[in-house]
């Protein structure tokens, strides 16, 4: 695929996502939180280009040799990191470019939007133990503890950062740990089925028929009714945090989106969640990368 293309559809996929209201809990256009603003997320999304370029052109070296690790996606993803803390003092997109990094790559390898998905699982087969370094450092950074707090390879160890190294622990396989309790970690191990199946195709097909921001709202929705919010099931515990999902399903099978009575529904969700401090950040990291891959679908 074209490296604009692909450069152009991160940035948008990040505006649009964090655009879309009223999307329960999270910053949108008319809703801030105390620590970060809907235009930190507008600057950040503009600001990834240079990474997603970077990564489209390191990707496009490795299509004959076949030699993914090359890619160094750790390393790519603590760059967006570092680039993305230089213009706002949040973190804001560490969860979207762990996913957008490894899509952004796997769409400048493949020839049709139908072998972007293999080739995803190709680049994510073939990190290293320094990605896997370069990732922990990332998640500190942005002091996102994303990956929750473990005896063993804790994120927030530097002992852990060396013993990665020592005993040659991939990316993926840290991943591949922390898949059993977050969603992102889940979707880059198992070729991200909530993204390809439930995000993507459902955004298009509300984009379609609806436009830009119903098909946003739509499909966080529909995503958080799917899988409940990693992000809130490590504050509050998994039961606790399927009552969302259980609300968000509600609304959708209500078919009230459209209606007075929907933006009701929505807007009293975003101030229960708002109240209680839980932020289905999770499900908006999932949002922007479907909306990415419907873009990336019409190249």
């Amino acid at each position: 695929m074209n490296i604009n293309s692909i450069v152009k559809a991160a940035q948008l996929a990040s505006i649009l996502e964090v655009s879309g209201y009223p999307k329960p809990g999270n910053v949108h256009r008319t809703h801030d939180f105390d620590d970060m603003v809907y235009e930190d997320f507008l600057i950040s999304g503009v600001v990834i280009g240079d990474t997603i370029r970077k990564t489209a052109i390191r990707a496009t070296k490795t299509f004959e040799n076949q030699n993914f690790s090359s890619i160094k996606l750790g390393e790519l993803i603590l760059e967006s990191i570092i680039e993305t803390n230089s213009w706002v003092k949040t973190n804001t997109n560490l969860g979207i470019m762990m996913l957008m990094i490894p899509i952004a790559a796997a769409a400048a390898i493949s020839s049709d939007f139908n072998s972007l998905r293999t080739n995803i699982v190709k680049i994510m087969a073939d990190t290293t133990p320094e990605d896997a370094v370069n990732l922990y450092k990332a998640i500190n950074l942005a002091e996102a503890g994303g990956m929750g707090e473990q005896k063993d390879l804790d994120v927030g160890s530097e002992e852990s950062q060396k013993e990665l190294l020592e005993r040659e622990i991939t990316m993926f396989d840290v991943l591949e740990i922390s898949s059993e309790w977050d969603q992102l970690a889940k979707e880059l191990t198992t070729s991200m089925p909530a993204i390809f199946e439930v995000g993507y195709p459902n955004y298009k097909k509300l984009k379609e028929k609806y436009g830009y921001n119903y098909a946003c709202v739509g499909t966080f929705l529909k995503l958080l009714s799917v899988f409940p919010d990693t992000l809130i099931s490590r504050k509050i515990g998994v039961e606790k945090a399927k009552v969302f999902s259980e609300k968000a399903k509600e609304i959708l099978n209500n078919n009230v989106l459209l209606t007075t009575q929907g933006i009701s529904y929505l807007e009293k969700l975003d101030e229960e969640l708002n109240e209680l401090k839980l932020n289905p950040g999770t499900t908006a990291d999932l949002t922007a990368a479907s909306i990415m891959v419907a873009i990336l679908s019409n190249y």
